[in-house]
């Protein structure tokens, strides 16, 4: 109870069987009756007929669960080794899938090592071209000075040559009329 609320009177049942009452008035036919009673009741107050009923059924009822219990026990552990057996599978299989992943994944990165090393080569062979075309194009630039310089040349020569020779022919005339 709780201690807010205090009682003031003491609230006591006590409960009371047939047996504790007498009868009011004894007679024969109430004798015979509660005898009777008394007689398909045992000293716990029970109808035997009634506690021999719940004992059979009880019984059954109890074997019956054991029986289910054992059972679901063999199940369980049968279900138990069943479980670990298709786990223990489980985990090979996954075992198995991941050392096959990580070959192809291996594999995958050589694969892709040769190919990054084709794009640095065909990268390097671009960069190559590109200045090896830039020293040709430097090349052809200067092979075609060159080509203009001859040209100035041959015609410097030319002109150099017509040049001795007219100074020859005018030194021959000077010396003719010198004479």
């Amino acid at each position: 109870m709780s201690s807010y609320f205090p009682r003031t009177k003491d609230l006591t049942r006590t409960r009371r069987s047939v047996t504790d009452s007498p009868p009011s008035s004894p007679s024969r036919t109430d004798k015979s009756f509660r005898h009777d009673r008394l007689s398909r009741f045992d000293s716990s107050g029970e109808n035997v007929s009634d506690r021999l009923g719940r004992t059979s059924s009880y019984t059954r009822r109890e074997t019956r669960l054991a029986s289910l219990n054992k059972q679901e026990q063999d199940s369980t552990t049968k279900d138990y080794k069943k479980m670990y057996a298709e786990a223990l599978q489980e985990n090979e299989r996954l075992k198995s899938r991941l050392q096959d992943s990580k070959q192809e994944l291996v594999h995958i990165r050589s694969q892709l090592e040769i190919v990054t090393q084709r794009q640095d080569r065909i990268a390097e062979k671009s960069t190559l071209l590109e200045s090896e075309k830039k020293e040709k194009h430097a090349l052809e630039k200067k092979v075609s000075g060159m080509e203009e310089e001859m040209k100035v040349l041959t015609e410097l020569k030319t002109d150099n040559q017509r040049l001795k020779d007219e100074n020859g022919a005018l030194i021959r005339v000077i010396s003719k009329l010198s004479k």
